[in-house]
């Protein structure tokens, strides 16, 4: 806090912080949500004018936890409920011993920690908080004396530039910035599938979760009544899971959920005297409702994997700082992080199926011995401003949905020795990955490695897109990780002497041409474009096709598409190509965007390309160009390589 007032209270001088002030440039930063409703309705004071006896925490530790006001922060209140259950954690958040109210050290000022981009980061507030009539207006404890909990609230909502800010977000961001350890998001509903413009993440199975049901950190969310159309959901925590004998002899797991709301928003056969409860035994269903606290509820895991969405699970940390893995329990003792970042025109290479994918920065693993290593990527978000806190969307975002972050992902290549040809490297599959690109704030990988050298490329989906990120690695064995320094050979790139270019103009027609990707029965209702690969094109080794898709849609309403080109056999027209025939070549998964391209080699033969977006029945009218190569040259000298560099950064070239 480098800006400071004082206000005198009863002879004390309490702090006034200037650079978090108690107006509406600390409540509002564009007046987007609900909450500018309340502009010139809002009041600050501090606990001792709220109450007349305030602390930190209540003596029930339930009453403690958060309870969410006017702000739709859900998402950052369930992860605070770590706090309460890891005092080791708490401490680092809330440093302890700071002069309360009626301390003679008392100043009206608390100081906060929060992990941001690999290091641990201060923020000191004072105290006076948001209010309606005298009254806390944004989240507060169960407790009304209590109010460790809207301090905490302020202290994020300064990281953040404002309260406004914090309105809607993921849990798994919260937890990170809680803890400094690792959260992952896993779906509760039908798995999704490689052709999703973003990764879907893995279904939830609670066996897989190694670590004590009470010590765990998870939360689910549902959509909002409503709001669903909207992307707006309801986020609420996991308390606790165990498994329950029935009178008739088998068991059903039951799920403790916690609704930050603090009230009870569910109903259903677990719910106070409800049906369920009969099957039980009636000292332990006794004992199990006696559990719930305001705002609590018990469902059966049937429930709760058909009425929620996905789930976060935040990684266990000990005592000493060590994250506990949720697949096996292990310890994970050794870590290490470094930063990097995409600069465009020079190391924002794009996905794999870019041809300067090889441009990536690129990061060394070795692994001494097998274990079991957790590798994340950490993106950070752009700051539009040089103020030491506020963060926000990237200036030329055009998609809201994802305005925040970049679609990213990280693959490992594991390499016999040092010295190696990337290129013939980067034509094999990786040996672990995130699979698609993601618009998360972070990705995280896992494994069980074998001793040696991996070899880590972190790539957004665009080329050029620019961004800062952190690697983090995470092992139960002795590990070292550092950046590849020099330059690595560019992949083989060539520019040909002949090229026949040809056009085509089409469109998604809502009903008749617009089937979607290949997971929909539709997918052949799509428009074919019918084309052929002579003997003189495939003659030579090396890409003799380059295929772009453009729609014509603007920035702000683009559809995800990608194309697919299928092999026709001989003797069968390209309309009678078998529906369970898988594709040869792919631009996937689909992207928002208005241009996919895709260059790759193909033998002679004739194909058909079959250009979609993902989801039927969106509509659109597109250009397809396809260029096939009919002469071929390899450049030679340095300076006409840099040229064909340049010419050919926007192609792609087909994932191996």
């Amino acid at each position: 806090m480098t800006g400071e007032g004082r206000t005198q209270r009863g002879g004390e001088a309490l702090v006034e912080d200037l650079d978090f002030p108690s107006d509406d440039t600390s409540l509002f930063s564009d007046s987007s949500t609900p909450i500018s409703r309340l502009q010139g309705n809002i009041t600050w004071w501090r606990p001792q004018e709220i109450c007349q006896s305030p602390v930190l925490f209540p003596d029930n530790i339930n009453l403690g936890h958060a309870k969410q006001g006017l702000l739709g922060d859900c998402w950052f209140l369930c992860a605070c409920t770590v706090l309460l259950k890891n005092k080791h954690l708490l401490n680092k958040v809330f440093p302890p011993d700071q002069p309360q109210w009626g301390d003679s050290r008392y100043r009206g000022v608390f100081q906060f920690c929060f992990w941001q981009q690999g290091h641990w980061t201060e923020v000191t507030i004072d105290d006076r908080l948001p209010c309606i009539n005298s009254t806390l207006c944004f989240s507060r404890c169960h407790s009304p004396t209590a109010f460790w909990v809207a301090l905490l609230e302020k202290a994020y909502a300064k990281l953040h530039g404002s309260y406004e800010r914090l309105w809607a977000g993921q849990v798994s961001e919260a937890l990170v910035d809680l803890t400094g350890g690792l959260a992952e998001r896993w779906s509760l509903g039908e798995g999704g599938s490689e052709e999703r413009p973003e990764q879907r993440p893995e279904r939830l199975d609670l066996n897989l979760l190694s670590c004590d049901p009470l010590s765990h950190n998870l939360s689910i969310s549902l959509p909002v009544l409503g709001a669903s159309e909207l992307g707006q959901y309801h986020a609420l925590t996991v308390m606790e899971w165990l498994d329950v004998k029935m009178v008739s002899g088998s068991e059903v797991r039951l799920l403790r959920i916690r609704n930050p709301w603090g009230r009870c928003c569910w109903g259903g056969a677990w719910i106070g005297s409800g049906a369920g409860w009969s099957s039980v035994d009636p000292v332990c269903a006794s004992d199990l409702q006696a559990r719930v606290a305001e705002g609590e509820f018990w469902l059966d895991e049937a429930e709760f994997m058909s009425q929620f969405d996905d789930v976060t699970v935040g990684y266990p940390i000990s005592e000493e700082g060590h994250l506990k893995s949720i697949y096996t329990g292990s310890l994970l003792k050794h870590s290490h992080q470094l930063p990097g970042r995409w600069v465009k025109g020079h190391s924002a290479g794009g996905s794999r199926n870019s041809s300067s994918y090889g441009t990536n920065p690129k990061f060394w693993l070795k692994v001494s011995d097998r274990g079991e290593v957790l590798v994340s990527l950490l993106q950070q978000r752009k700051r539009k401003n040089t103020e030491k806190y506020a963060q926000t969307p990237f200036e030329d975002s055009k998609n809201t949905k994802h305005q925040h972050y970049r679609a990213t992902a990280l693959h490992m290549w594991k390499v016999e020795k040092k010295r190696f040809n990337l290129s013939r490297m980067l034509n094999k599959p990786p040996c672990a990955s995130t699979h698609c690109h993601a618009y998360e704030r972070e990705v995280v990988l896992h494994g069980q490695l074998e001793p040696g050298y991996y070899l880590l490329i972190p790539s957004t989906y665009q080329p050029g897109a620019e961004a800062r990120f952190l690697v983090r690695v995470f092992s139960s064995s002795s590990i070292s990780l550092s950046a590849l320094k020099s330059p690595a050979p560019s992949l083989p790139l060539t520019i040909d002497g002949e090229w026949e270019t040809s056009y085509f103009r089409g469109s998604w027609s809502e009903g008749t041409t617009a089937g979607g990707g290949r997971n929909f029965l539709s997918h052949w209702q799509n428009p074919c474009f019918p084309f052929t690969v002579s003997d003189d094109s495939a003659v030579t080794p090396g890409v003799n096709v380059r295929i772009t898709l453009h729609q014509s849609r603007p920035d702000t309403d683009l559809h995800p598409i990608g194309f697919h080109i299928y092999k026709v056999p001989e003797g069968v027209s390209a309309q009678s190509i078998p529906r369970d025939e898988d594709p040869v070549a792919s631009c996937v998964p689909h992207c928002y965007t208005q241009d996919v391209s895709l260059a790759c080699s193909l033998p002679s033969g004739a194909y058909t390309i079959l250009p979609s977006t993902y989801e039927p029945n969106c509509s659109a009218s597109f250009t397809l160009s396809l260029a096939r190569r009919i002469h071929r040259k390899v450049v030679k000298s340095q300076e006409r390589l840099g040229r064909a560099i340049q010419e050919v950064s926007h192609i792609s070239v087909m994932q191996s």
